[in-house]
Parts: C-alpha cells; sequence; structure tokens
C-alpha cells in the first residue's frame, strides 16, 4: 500500500502565517476601532442606573412592537438583576450588537452586489456555503491567531458566522421583486440605481429584515461559543458552570440567554410584520 499523506494543515498554517505577517499593521488598526465599538456598546448599557435601562429598552421595544413585548423585556431585564448576572446580559448584549451590526454593514452591500450581477452571485453563494457549514469552533481559531485572545476575535468569530443570513435574504428578497415593478420604474426613465433605492429595497425590506432576525440570532448564539476566547458575558457564565460541575450557575447564564433570544427574536420579527403589512397596504 502507497503511504502517501496530504500535507492540507501544513499549507493551510503556512498561507496564515504569511497573511498575518503581511496584514498585521491593517489587523492591529482594525482590531483598534472593533474594541472601540464594543466598549461603546457596553458603556451605553452598563453606565445607566440599571432601573433607567430598562425603561428605556422598555420604551423602545414599545415604540418598534407593542406594549406586551415591552413588559416582557422589562420583566426579563428584572430576572437577569434579580438572579445577578446583570453586567454579564449587558456585556453579552453589546457583543451580540456589535456583530449584528458589523455583520450586517458587511452583509446587505454583498446582499445587494449579488442581487444585481448573477457572475457576483456566482462567486459569492459557495463562500456563503463554506461559511454556513464549517463548525462554528473553528471559526475561533484564526480569529484568535489574528487578534489574540479577547473581545476582538469574538466579534471577529461573530462576525463571520452571522453575515450569511444577511447576504442570502437581502439577495433574495431584491430578486424577488416583481419584474413588471422594475420594468414599469426603468419605462419612467430610472436608472439602474434609483430604481434599486427607490423599488427594489423598499419592496424587498420585509425580507431582509428576515435576514436580520436571523443575523442576531446566530451572532447571540456565537458570542456564548466565544467565551472560550474571551469574550465574557453570559457565555462565561455558562462555561464556568461547565467547568466546575455547577448546575445552578449553568441555569442561571442559560435562563438570561434564553430570555434575550426570545426578545430579540419578537423585536425583529415584530418589525418583519409591520413591515409586511405596509408591503401588502400599498
Amino acid at each position: 500500500m502507497i503511504d502517501f499523506v496530504i500535507p492540507l494543515a501544513d499549507w493551510i498554517n503556512a498561507i496564515f502565517e504569511v497573511v498575518s505577517f503581511y496584514l498585521s499593521p491593517v489587523l492591529r488598526s482594525s482590531s483598534v476601532l472593533m474594541e472601540s465599538i464594543i466598549k461603546q456598546f457596553e458603556n451605553i448599557l452598563i453606565w445607566p442606573p440599571e432601573v433607567v435601562v430598562m425603561i428605556i429598552v422598555g420604551a423602545i421595544v414599545w415604540k418598534l412592537t407593542n406594549y406586551r413585548l415591552a413588559i416582557f423585556a422589562v420583566f426579563g431585564f428584572l430576572i437577569s438583576y434579580g438572579i445577578g448576572v446583570w453586567e454579564e446580559t449587558m456585556a453579552t448584549i453589546a457583543l451580540a450588537l456589535s456583530g449584528t451590526a458589523v455583520s450586517l454593514l458587511l452583509g446587505i452591500p454583498l446582499g445587494i452586489i449579488a442581487s444585481q450581477s448573477n457572475f457576483a452571485e456566482r462567486i459569492i453563494r459557495p463562500v456563503l456555503d463554506f461559511m454556513q457549514t464549517l463548525p462554528s469552533f473553528v471559526y475561533l481559531i484564526p480569529a484568535v491567531m489574528f487578534f489574540g485572545m479577547g473581545k476582538v476575535a469574538a466579534l471577529v468569530a461573530t462576525m463571520i458566522f452571522a453575515m450569511p443570513p444577511a447576504v442570502r435574504l437581502t439577495n433574495l428578497g431584491i430578486r424577488e421583486v416583481s419584474k413588471e415593478m422594475v420594468e414599469a420604474a426603468q419605462a419612467f426613465g430610472s436608472s439602474r440605481w434609483q430604481t434599486l433605492v427607490d423599488i427594489q429595497l423598499p419592496l424587498a425590506l420585509p425580507t431582509i429584515m428576515a435576514g436580520v432576525n436571523q443575523c442576531i440570532m446566530m451572532a447571540l448564539a456565537m458570542t456564548v461559543i466565544a467565551s472560550m476566547i474571551g469574550a465574557g458575558g453570559l457565555g462565561m457564565v455558562v462555561l464556568r458552570s461547565m467547568q466546575t460541575l455547577d448546575i445552578g450557575m449553568g441555569a442561571v447564564g442559560g435562563l438570561s440567554i434564553v430570555i434575550l433570544a426570545i426578545l430579540l427574536d419578537r423585536i425583529t420579527e415584530n418589525i418583519t410584520k409591520k413591515q409586511k403589512e405596509q408591503k401588502n397596504t400599498r
């Protein structure tokens, strides 16, 4: 039998070492920027008194959705405060929102590009397939290699993990806009850019919001896994409970994560419903 082994691991390690060497100045500057984004979110959530945060969040949720969800948001935050994981909850929200913001900042434009060019879509689609099928723990390795342990690496891993739904559903939503609407806009002299901004994006907004929903959920899931590389927050509570076999601590962290997941999911779901209702009334 021929003893033949493809040194794939060695090839990948060599590539990453070269990339890391040449990109280190850019990575350091981007690391400072991403760390400042996370800290700003944390300061906004942790600096005010807990009651003030609850009232503001409740008012925002009421404005965006309805009073029932606002009551649930305040009640959920009261539970997190009462069981002693307030700061961890705020840190998790900060990281999840930071990861979502960066994912959407990159993902929605990529989705728009893919919707406007079949060639671009053929390039982007296999990359998204790879990103979505790769085990989530694998994202942590290059993130730590480039940015070291800490919240910046966690943000990068979260961004990569959460971006594909935003790209896919933005692309899908724009492509689902009826050709008759597009042809009518072009017949009245609209340019390609005007058609995109005035017709396609508004009509695709409910589908794009569904992508935002999935992006938030995946970002929240990744923040828990990223506790292994120093992300902190509720993921660290769960990780610590696993290390010490503390079932009670694990239940506390898990309950807070479930409350956050339900709250964020229902907010984006209600916003999507409103967008669909507005679309149907046009």
